[in-house]
């Protein structure tokens, strides 16, 4: 009779140990999704190869998709791309560290007049200073808009809630009346100014340029590869804040501000951060938001583009900067899937002019409450369920 000698099991076990400890550190959360064994392994910027591969083929898929798309495609892509920077600044606020701001649309007006002005045209009807070259007008309206973000960051150390909620919203009115009668900068109501023109180095990136063999690169498709890079520069930013000591005091005092500050978290600096950092990111994708179009008006910034850029917050999952995108991409994409659906499934009967509009906002209330009901992680928590299912298929558990 063979029996196993004390130091053969102990060898067994320091090596289970051993390797379950080695596949913890290389962020393998054991084929469990959420569960984690390290620390380092929670905080990890892509904690398992999964992960990485999967970001890896998004983005060669994303480079490569201007080769295979015409330019109306692209330039709602390139929307998304824009929309997407701005969602990710008011998940931050909200989602992470949880002041609930309705005066995202604020912040976009301030960033895009600021980028404006300083590329517009001197000799222009409307306030300019000529400097065209991107890497000066972005950073500054962002700079700008943070600057007002830390401005309004007091009342955050003061109210929370609704009541937060209802004083920046009130940014939304005052800044509708300001732009409207500060016609030297905004153009007047109806009439308007040009976007920002986009200049890399002199070299103007909003026209087309030939390349090689008559082959030409358009307009759009180096738009389109100029707001993916700069999503993709934002999103890795605001996901190491995320994980970062200020992100953690972000979601501390989102979840228990109270029990935060007693802990020692300095809740005015750190809710002051939040509304900075969400007000840069706000003011970047106003610069933005209007190049490809290449005209904007003051009431272009209303409450409704506040409501929906909470609606993508929520619906896309809020604590989650994957979820903003997703929710950005989905509610830029929404307005033309309504369009494909026939006259006479909205209106009942056949139309020349069905009501797409009123159609598009009862999708969006629909939306908000049938998430916040049945899965208020949002899209995000969607795709969590599906990555559960298919990682404990067959089992049920």
């Amino acid at each position: 009779m063979t029996t196993a000698t004390p130091t053969t099991a102990t060898s067994t076990t320091a090596t289970s140990t051993t390797t379950a400890a080695t596949r913890a550190t290389r962020g393998r959360p054991f084929g469990r999704p959420m569960l984690y064994t390290a620390y380092g392994q929670e905080m990890a910027l892509f904690n398992t190869l999964t992960k990485k591969v999967m970001v890896g083929l998004l983005l060669v898929l994303a480079a490569v998709a201007p080769l295979g798309l015409v330019d109306k495609d692209l330039k709602l892509l390139a929307t998304a791309c824009v929309t997407a920077i701005g969602a990710i600044g008011l998940g931050l606020v909200t989602g992470y560290a949880g002041q609930v701001s309705l005066g995202h649309a604020f912040f976009l007006a301030v960033g895009a007049y600021t980028a404006a002005v300083i590329s517009g045209n001197p000799e222009g009807r409307t306030l300019g200073f000529g400097v065209q070259e991107i890497l000066i007008w972005l950073p500054a309206a962002g700079i700008v808009a943070g600057l007002a973000g830390v401005i309004v960051a007091p009342l955050a150390t003061r109210l929370r809630g609704l009541y937060l909620a209802i004083v920046t919203l009130g940014l939304v009115f005052i800044g509708e009346y300001v732009l409207r009668e500060w016609s030297e900068v905004t153009g007047g109501t109806g009439i308007g100014r040009p976007a920002p023109t986009p200049a890399l180095f002199g070299q103007r990136l909003d026209v087309a340029t030939p390349i090689f063999d008559g082959y030409v690169l358009t307009r759009d498709q180096r738009l389109y590869w100029l707001m993916l890079i700069l999503l993709v520069i934002f999103a890795l930013a605001a996901r190491n804040i995320a994980r970062s000591r200020v992100g953690r005091a972000f979601t501390s005092i989102r979840d228990r501000d109270i029990a935060a500050g007693v802990m020692g978290v300095n809740l005015a600096r750190y809710k002051t951060i939040a509304f900075a950092v969400s007000s840069f990111y706000a003011g970047c994708a106003g610069a933005l938001l209007y190049v490809s179009v290449g005209f904007f008006v003051p009431d272009s910034f209303n409450l409704e583009m506040s409501v929906l850029f909470i609606a993508m917050v929520l619906i896309g999952g809020a604590g989650s900067i994957s979820g903003a995108i997703l929710g950005a991409f989905f509610f830029t994409y929404l307005p033309t899937l309504t369009r494909q659906i026939p006259s006479d499934v909205i209106s009942g009967a056949a139309t020349d002019t069905p009501n797409i509009f009123q159609l598009q906002l009862v999708l969006y209330g629909a939306l908000i409450i049938g998430f916040l009901l049945f899965e208020p992680r949002g899209l995000f928590g969607l795709w969590i369920r599906v990555r559960n299912f298919w990682k404990a298929w067959p089992f049920k558990y």
